[in-house]
């Protein structure tokens, strides 16, 4: 049996019915120095005051947004799971109201050189996050690299922060025309939703987004879902000083309204449809199979 087929074998047991399967949402910008973090980590502050089970897995290679943001050091990551036999649960980070944080550190690009008993075994230990989280939020680097491209194709449900700045439109627009080129990246499969971030007003965002949207559909042809805008906030930039989420630090803030906002919207209270969850297991096994295992001889 090859490796792409014993991973096809996992995800049909994870799928079973009476198998749980977390909702991913993936966040990504053409441009770093966006706010892509600062939208991961409020968004998973607001999903947990709805009552969800929330996990952020930084895909960030090189860099410790995450964690610097929620001023914890983590003591392990996905390293450790690879390499030093530790099981999931003890790679991850309780972060502020126990939202629950796993480095990826460079993991997962270690994961593509790994046997077929390593693979089935990290496969296996990611697809228990089902049972741990009800949403999982993917904060991929900025840009257009191989490994953020691997995580966009993989996942359903894809946000896309930018901002006013040309630069940061005309990265977003790149990274969309990659994302359309790149091998196994479906339309059909995959909702893509754009967040507006340090507007000056509702208005802006909403001219930000008509502005990105109508070079999209004119060129690429792919559909774009506004999710709202996030206001250029003081209290936000002192919250990142202080290494608190804005939305535990200063409640009563503009931006936290708008994180709110934007959280329901992804709960599909205002009318958009939630993606239906895919889970961890088939999550891992489409990069690791796009990138590996369908290029591998039988053994």
């Amino acid at each position: 049996m090859d490796q792409a087929e014993q991973l096809r074998n996992i995800i049909k047991k994870e799928n079973t019915p009476q198998r749980p399967k977390a909702r991913i949402i993936t966040i990504t910008s053409g441009k770093g120095g966006v706010g892509k973090s600062n939208v991961a980590i409020n968004l998973a502050i607001q999903f947990r005051k709805m009552g969800q089970k929330v996990i952020i897995l930084d895909a960030d290679f090189g860099l410790a947004n995450i964690e610097i943001m929620f001023g914890t050091v983590p003591k392990h990551n996905l390293c450790d799971l690879i390499y030093q036999g530790k099981n999931i649960k003890e790679i991850i980070t309780w972060g502020p109201m126990g939202v629950g944080f796993i480095s990826g550190g460079s993991g997962i690009s270690g994961m593509y050189n790994l046997s077929r008993d390593y693979l089935v075994y990290i496969i296996v230990n990611l697809a228990e996050l089902d049972a741990i989280a009800d949403t999982i939020i993917v904060d991929t680097g900025a840009g257009i690299s191989n490994a953020v491209m691997e995580f966009l194709v993989a996942s359903g449900e894809v946000i896309l922060v930018t901002t006013p700045e040309p630069t940061s439109i005309t990265d977003s627009y790149s990274l969309l025309k990659a994302l359309n080129q790149y091998p196994r990246f479906s339309r059909e499969n995959t909702a893509i939703k754009v967040v507006s971030n340090r507007v000056s007003s509702a208005e802006e965002g909403e001219q930000l987004f008509h502005k990105l949207n109508a070079v999209v559909a004119r060129y690429l042809k792919l559909p774009l879902t506004y999710l709202g805008a996030i206001p250029q906030d003081q209290l936000l930039a002192r919250s990142v000083m202080q290494q608190s989420p804005v939305s535990l630090q200063y409640p009563a803030a503009r931006s936290v309204h708008a994180f709110e906002t934007i959280a329901q919207e992804l709960t599909g209270r205002e009318g958009t449809p939630v993606v239906p969850p895919r889970g961890m297991a088939a999550f891992f096994s489409h990069i690791i199979t796009g990138r590996k295992l369908e290029k591998s001889p039988q053994t």
